[in-house]
């Protein structure tokens, strides 16, 4: 059995949209023993996120939705933020998961000790040029470094209409190999 596991959060308000199925694509080259556990979040909607720092109190305690994202994410070694490129940056859903960890991070749980380490993904789909994913990815890399993840990179696929990215050569060839770097793909 592995020693990795990747949890895959899908952002995309469409379930099974292309950015989700160029993550499978991806996903599919894993190793049959690398765990692999998909969260849509929209399906595990968070309250909006309450900014506590300086002075308005203590994040509050994590009710069930948002314990089950935050065990998920502790829990996995490889996180793997699938998300369409909406207005230039993340699914509302993703940037809503990404600021609780600001409250996670007022929380007895260190939680940047245990990101340390991590390694921290991509997979997107946009509509037109890759210019447009750059404060996607942008963010991304900025809270990998932050949190003092490995940064694997995004994985970038075209596509507007349903099943379109299936018709992205480039990212359907490029998808199978994403995740070499973590030294698991079967070619």
């Amino acid at each position: 059995m592995s020693d990795r596991s990747f949890l895959f959060l899908v952002g995309a308000a469409r379930a099974g949209g292309n950015t989700e199925m160029l993550a499978r694509r991806a996903a599919k080259a894993l190793p049959a023993d690398v765990e692999q556990c998909w969260i849509r979040l929209p399906e595990v909607p968070l309250p909006p996120f309450e900014d506590r720092r300086h002075g308005a109190g203590s994040h509050p305690e994590p009710g069930e939705n948002e314990q089950l994202l935050m065990d998920a994410t502790f829990a996995a070694t490889d996180i793997v933020i699938v998300s369409p490129v909406y207005w230039y940056s993340v699914a509302a859903s993703v940037k809503l998961y990404l600021d609780y960890w600001s409250g996670w991070m007022r929380l007895p749980v260190e939680f940047k000790p245990r990101m340390r380490g991590k390694s921290l993904w991509g997979v997107s789909v946009l509509s037109e040029t890759a210019r447009e994913a750059q404060p996607l990815i942008g963010t991304l890399e900025l809270c990998a470094e932050y949190l003092g993840m490995n940064w694997g990179g995004v994985l970038l696929g075209n596509g507007s209409r349903p099943g379109d990215v299936l018709l992205d050569e480039d990212a359907m060839a490029a998808a199978p190999s994403f995740f070499a770097g973590a030294d698991l793909v079967t070619a």
